[in-house]
């Protein structure tokens, strides 16, 4: 299954809209309405080849699950391929497969999804498919034992065996405190060891409904075709309850915090954490935008500050990278993470690094490198966006953490709005040293023969 890593604020309330006189909406392109039961559906028309993508989206990920039941959400989208009333454990990938298609899903933090890319003539097997599944799931306790122990197989491959994931789960959870961001989208071992069928079938019944999913179709279709189909194999079904949401356990930024690892890795390596504001959460509207370019300003192509000062005139980085997504319900990180060069050691990489954020908490990026960086960013986002898969996946993302699909209208326009003074600002306000925390990954030491001896 694909991994997802990660999304906001509000969760939309949908009108219930009579199927004789629906209202559709038109939005860059995007053409939306809301079935009687509260289901929402998004069409986005691109005829340039003949193939469509569609997505379900459901409001649920590891923000929503509590101790004793981490990785609930992920179990869940593994069961959802093992079979319905109708449909047997594994038919769903074989139909898709013989219809020419591919399928898969991927749960993360804010959100649950599912997807199938088919040619559009084929569009109706795909919906067919996840309609049944949606409300006619088949839990059955011999699946359900063994989709855990893949599970439970995957975490020790992907965070357990992987010292540098390791170091990444390690982050988070000293970092997020009390809040669901703090623990792993995959789960830990004792919750997964303990979960049960029952736990499961629970959260299938509250969080799979129409009111808390999202249909999600781009390609070669008309909107009207899409939400006939729609209210054909959705419409039908009851609405279902808002299902419960934990309170938001936003953390109390009370100081740095450190951590450090010793491990079976072949190298040493770094991740910081500073918490930074989601688009609800900034004080200022810009701000997000500042940070986004900010990240560009240090790890946006070959002629970033990591990449051209850290690894190739310093030689102190083999390898530096910055990540920030203000797509999310509630504030996340802004990472920074590296590993030092041969000739270099941890603490070197690390002083590096914080030197570079150093820098531009002082001074202003220069024009022509912050005019750059906005460019590279447009580039990269207009040539996401060619794609249909992606164009989904924003709209589904983006509906489904409650900003609203309208919110890529103006993405490009509020990068390009963003100044020297705003970087700069966001950089003294956000990454401060009482806002951080740092994992420090050591190589573990081998013994010689008479010391283990």
């Amino acid at each position: 299954m694909l991994k997802g890593r990660l999304l906001v604020w509000l969760f939309l309330a949908a009108s219930a809209l009579a199927v004789a006189a629906p209202a559709v909406q038109a939005q860059g392109g995007v053409v939306s309405r809301t079935l009687s039961n509260g289901m929402e559906v998004f069409v986005k028309p691109d005829h340039r080849a003949p193939v469509v993508t569609s997505m379900v989206w459901y409001r649920v990920g590891g923000l929503d699950e509590i101790r004793g039941q981490t990785g609930i959400s992920h179990v869940l989208e593994h069961m959802m391929f093992k079979g319905t009333k109708e449909v047997g454990p594994g038919e769903l990938s074989e139909i898709i497969a013989r219809n020419g298609g591919q399928e898969n899903a991927f749960t993360g933090q804010d959100y649950t999804a599912y997807f199938e890319q088919l040619a559009a003539d084929r569009l109706e097997v795909g919906l067919r498919l996840e309609a049944d599944r949606m409300v006619n799931l088949k839990l059955l306790k011999k699946e359900f034992k063994k989709e855990v122990q893949v599970v439970m197989e995957e975490r020790r491959l992907r965070v357990e065996d992987n010292p540098q994931a390791l170091a990444q789960e390690t982050l988070t959870s000293v970092a997020f405190d009390a809040s669901g961001y703090g623990d792993p989208v995959i789960g830990w071992m004792p919750d997964l060891k303990d979960l049960t069928l029952a736990q499961t079938r629970s959260w299938y019944e509250e969080y799979y409904s129409p009111r808390n999913a999202r249909l999600v179709v781009v390609g070669d279709v008309k909107p009207a075709q899409v939400f006939d189909l729609a209210e054909k194999y959705f419409g039908g079904f009851e609405r279902g309850e808002d299902p419960r949401r934990k309170p938001s356990y936003n953390p109390d930024i009370s100081g740095r915090r450190s951590v450090d690892l010793t491990e079976r890795a072949r190298v040493p390596y770094l991740i910081a954490g500073y918490h930074a504001p989601n688009l609800p959460a900034a004080d200022k509207p810009w701000e997000p935008f500042a940070l986004r370019v900010l990240a560009g300003v240090l790890d946006e192509g070959r002629s970033s500050r990591f990449s051209a000062d850290l690894v190739r005139n310093q030689r102190v980085a083999a390898a530096a990278g910055v990540y920030y997504d203000p797509e999310s319900r509630e504030p996340g990180l802004f990472y920074l993470e590296g590993t030092p060069s041969s000739d270099a050691s941890l603490q070197d990489l690390e002083s590096a690094l914080l030197e570079q954020v150093g820098t531009l908490r002082k001074k202003l990026v220069p024009a022509d490198e912050l005019e750059r960086v906005k460019r590279q960013i447009e580039a990269a986002e207009v040539f996401q966006r060619d794609s249909v898969f992606y164009q989904a996946m924003q709209i589904g993302k983006l509906e489904t953490i409650g900003y609203g699909h309208e919110y890529l209208n103006t993405y490009l326009d509020r990068i390009r709005a963003v100044t020297p003074e705003q970087v700069r600002a966001v950089a003294r306000k956000y990454l401060q040293p009482n806002r951080r925390t740092i994992v420090r990954l050591h190589p573990e030491q081998r013994q010689s023969a008479e010391s283990e001896s």
